[in-house]
């Protein structure tokens, strides 16, 4: 492809951007890929909030690997470590959110909720390693209202939840 004269890769993206919905959330987030908020991070945000909850609030399908999918999808497509913190406190917050108005679940959704949420841990002291700590006020609300929200939440998941909280502010204060 190195060697393609530029109207051929130029004909290959057009091409590949109108084959289907992926490749197009692909491109437009690979177009963005230095930016951690816009167009193309909220379509995969709405992917994930909408295997939760529909767009009128009710029950989504909770098809948690669909979810996140999304979040994968869009980390290949960008690279963007920031942009995949938001999606996955997009994740644990729906989650979380979809326990407290239905109900308890079973032990596999608390699990990909856990998953999820350490990953976020990982991510977010990479991050501030790498970035420095001025990104850490953007999460930190949402990382603490998590944390507030975490009572009454079985399978383990609630203390999981405070216990990975904990662990980001400590890392994150310099503890």
């Amino acid at each position: 492809m190195a060697k393609w004269p530029k109207p051929a890769l130029m004909a290959l993206v057009k091409d590949l951007y109108e084959t289907s919905v992926d490749n197009r959330d692909f491109l437009h987030a690979r177009f963005q890929a230095e930016e951690d908020s816009g167009p193309a991070l909220e379509k995969y945000r709405r992917r994930i909030v909408d295997e939760f909850f529909t767009r009128r609030g009710l029950m989504g399908k909770l098809r948690l690997s669909e979810a996140r999918k999304a979040i994968r999808d869009y980390r290949k497509a960008t690279g963007n470590l920031a942009g995949k913190i938001e999606l996955m406190l997009t994740y644990v917050e729906n989650g979380t959110e979809f326990t407290q108005q239905f109900g308890d679940i079973d032990e596999a959704f608390y699990g990909s909720l856990e998953s999820v949420c350490n990953a976020v841990c990982n991510d977010m002291v990479a991050l501030l390693l790498k970035e420095g700590t001025e990104l850490h006020p953007r999460f930190r609300e949402r990382i603490q209202h998590l944390d507030d929200h975490a009572d009454r939440i079985g399978w383990g998941y609630g203390d999981n939840l405070r216990e990975t909280v904990r662990s980001v502010e400590m890392e994150c204060s310099g503890q």
